[in-house]
């Protein structure tokens, strides 16, 4: 799941929060750049605070930096680990070093390409295999120069990463653009595209608010197949792209909380509770909604969010 600080803050998010260092806070907690993550990195913020009485703050960071300061102490939670496509991550910090814990109990979420159901429908794209089709792929040009353009993801995704190495790997590369900016922009561009009839097609995440208030489809592929995905990251390699191969569907994904290792020792209570929070998509897409579409300050929407499972969070502190 998951460019421009600023636009999230000003059309989305409202004030982040933020801190320039983590020596103030007891609890530190990354926050990454999308609603759906801002939403429970302040649920976990609240909740902390209400429930144990400290001081947790925000401080933003990308994945393999807030990963990286979990590592090494300054962080000690990020919201959402997406599976597999931070799997380069979780094999060096939880695997391999063991400083970083998983929740293990994940969202479970879909990736692919969509569409609004008309371009299936009434324009004949159905597949990734028409994106090859020079004529199909230029219905998505939005720049002029016969070229389809697609979102993949926010600067810093590695979904985005995938989503390119999946382009080069069905050659729709060759006729659309793989672009990267702040999904706040590309799903504005969705609404207006559905109010105009208009082509739009983009990398999409669900559990997601958009297919609560859009008719979408997903672009048929063929189904994973674990000998034919190789994909390598930039952070493991320069040569990542020429070096992937991914002519076939996202594997099942999962999302989940991730914290500091350390925590179970150093405040066991809140690794309890980090531990044993436990979402579900519908759950997850109404946060997104709220941000995103409802308007709702993250502060605001956290502190009733708590209110309203009062029970569940007490479990979660308790270990259940």
């Amino acid at each position: 799941m998951r460019a421009i600080i600023k636009s999230i803050t000003a059309l989305t998010f409202g004030a982040l929060g933020t801190v320039s260092t983590a020596s103030a806070a007891d609890v530190v907690v990354g926050q990454q750049n999308w609603p759906s993550a801002t939403a429970t990195a302040y649920i976990i913020k609240a909740a902390i605070e209400e429930n144990l009485g400290l001081n947790v703050e925000l401080q933003n960071g990308s994945n393999p930096i807030i990963f990286e300061a979990m590592d090494k102490g300054s962080m000690d939670v990020m919201p959402e680990v997406w599976l597999p496509n931070q799997q380069n991550l979780y094999d060096t910090y939880v695997k391999n070093k063991g400083t970083v814990e998983l929740n293990p109990n994940g969202v479970p979420a879909k990736q692919g390409l969509c569409v609004p159901a008309y371009v299936v429908d009434e324009m004949g794209v159905a597949s990734v295999d028409d994106l090859t089709d020079p004529a199909k792929a230029a219905l998505f040009d939005t720049d002029g120069d016969g070229k389809g353009n697609m979102w993949v993801g926010n600067p810093g995704d590695a979904s985005g990463n995938v989503e390119k190495i999946k382009a080069k790997s069905y050659g729709y590369d060759q006729t659309m653009k793989t672009e990267v900016y702040d999904e706040v922009v590309n799903f504005a561009n969705l609404g207006n595209a559905v109010k105009a009839h208009k082509p739009w097609i983009s990398a999409c995440y669900s559990p997601h608010y958009i297919f609560a208030l859009y008719d979408l489809k997903w672009l048929k592929e063929p189904a994973y197949d674990a000998s034919k995905w190789h994909v390598v990251q930039p952070t493991d390699d320069p040569d990542w792209l020429s070096k992937s191969s991914a002519p076939v569907a996202w594997p099942a994904a999962s999302v989940h909380v991730a914290y500091r290792k350390a925590l179970d020792t150093d405040k066991p209570q809140v690794a309890t509770f980090l531990r044993n929070i436990k979402l579900t998509d519908e759950e997850v897409s109404a946060m997104t909604k709220a941000l995103v579409i409802d308007k709702i300050e993250p502060e605001t929407f956290a502190k009733k969010w708590i209110r309203d499972h009062q029970s569940e969070i007490a479990g979660w502190f308790a270990g259940k």
